[in-house]
């Protein structure tokens, strides 16, 4: 049996966090989905027949599904119950990998991880709104970010299990391990996250029309420009090792580890300085995220400073939470929307941030320069920030 809500729809502390570890697995399931592919990018090609590249546009089409799907889907389930959306996108989310761990060519594959893509963003907005409407509303960031902490978990563990499961028992394994979880989080979902007929529905009318405030944009573009820097480095990582710190590749997973630490970090982190701070939270982290990005162009000389660098870099990911929560805020008429197209603009800045980085190493920066392109795209991000403060509605 479900559980129910006490009156004023805030959970005893106990219920909401059971509620919220439920959502959270779901991010785990979503995070592992996303970046097993990269791990496992030299197994599909040698399985499929197929170069690297071609399934890079694997990852593209992913990326695609996740800008194209949280807006849409959003929209189309505003009709329905909050716990009902999130059953039926976990449930999407689980059906597309499960395609995708049988999938015979290189066409399908694309396809198959763009339906996957879909459901991303539309689930981490509603699972906002969710876990942010059952707390007391000092404690709406910290809610969000340990939803939030089922994604950062999937890139220190999730990632690196799947890629071992797929390197052992093939490529298609791991995305069965990912069906597998979502299908898990249907049973967590149904258990766990409050059921509640007397909850308002959304409008999809007025959901579109909260995207003509201005506030929404540039909270939009803060995410969009401001988080490149992130993906930037992160995207180089294992090359920059190899190039410039001079490592085997053996200590390359020690690097993707020491990054899922610095994320965990920056996600609570960031749930806790939005909920005392408020807006002002989202420019100290752009201000902490350039000088952790020009820290890690000195840091990548040696092992142990490259080690400390990345996981400082992680912890950008702090950036999540207070945006997530901003978005809520001003676009109160439109939630669900709101919080799904932050992780729309997040995955446009995963395009971005790597497309930047790969210009400047391409017309002879150096690997190193993805801390310094980074650092740009951070200082962009800290000026709309100051921009959108002076704004009506910037406080």
């Amino acid at each position: 049996m479900s559980i129910h809500p006490t009156p004023g729809h805030v959970l005893p502390a106990r219920s909401a966090a059971k509620m919220e570890a439920a959502m959270a697995v779901g991010a785990f399931a979503i995070g592992t989905g996303e970046f097993a592919i990269m791990g496992l990018m030299p197994d599909i090609a040698q399985n499929l027949g197929l170069s690297e590249p071609q399934v890079g546009h694997a990852i593209s089409a992913y990326a695609l599904g996740v800008m194209v799907g949280a807006p849409l889907l959003a929209i189309l389930g505003a009709k329905l119950l909050r716990k009902h959306m999130l059953l039926l996108l976990m449930g999407l989310y689980a059906l597309g990998n499960l395609a995708t761990a049988f999938t015979p060519t290189f066409g399908s594959l694309v396809a198959f991880r763009f339906i996957s893509g879909l459901p991303h963003g539309a689930y981490f907005g509603i699972a906002a709104v969710v876990a942010s409407s059952m707390v007391p509303s000092d404690k709406r960031a910290g809610a969000v970010a340990r939803v939030m902490l089922g994604l950062t978990l999937a890139m220190l563990l999730g990632n690196p299990i799947a890629t071992f499961l797929g390197q052992h028992l093939g490529w298609r394994s791991a995305f069965v391990l990912v069906s597998a979880i979502a299908l898990c989080t249907i049973a967590l979902v149904w258990q766990f996250v409050p059921h509640r007929h007397d909850e308002q529905r959304s409008d999809p009318r007025k959901e579109l029309r909260a995207f003509t405030k201005p506030q929404v944009w540039m909270a939009l573009a803060i995410g969009a420009i401001g988080f490149a820097g992130m993906f930037c480095v992160f995207s180089y990582l294992a090359p920059t090792m190899l190039e410039v710190t001079k490592v085997s590749p053996q200590w390359i997973p020690f690097g993707l580890a020491a990054f899922g630490v610095g994320g965990i970090i920056g996600n609570i982190a960031g749930g806790k300085l939005f909920d005392r701070l408020q807006f002002r939270a989202v420019g100290w982290i752009m201000v902490w995220s350039m000088a952790v990005l020009i820290f890690f162009t000195f840091a990548a000389s040696s092992l142990w400073s490259v080690l400390l660098g990345i996981g400082l870099v992680g912890t950008m990911i702090a950036m999540a939470a207070p945006l997530q929560i901003r978005l809520m805020d001003i676009a109160h008429e439109a939630p669900s929307l709101a919080a799904a197209s932050n992780h729309a603009a997040f995955n446009l800045a995963n395009a971005l941030g790597p497309w930047f980085g790969g210009m400047a190493i391409s017309a002879g920066y150096g690997w190193t320069s993805t801390g310094y392109i980074g650092a740009a795209t951070a200082l962009v991000g800290l000026g709309i920030y100051l921009i959108a403060r002076r704004m009506p509605g910037g406080h």
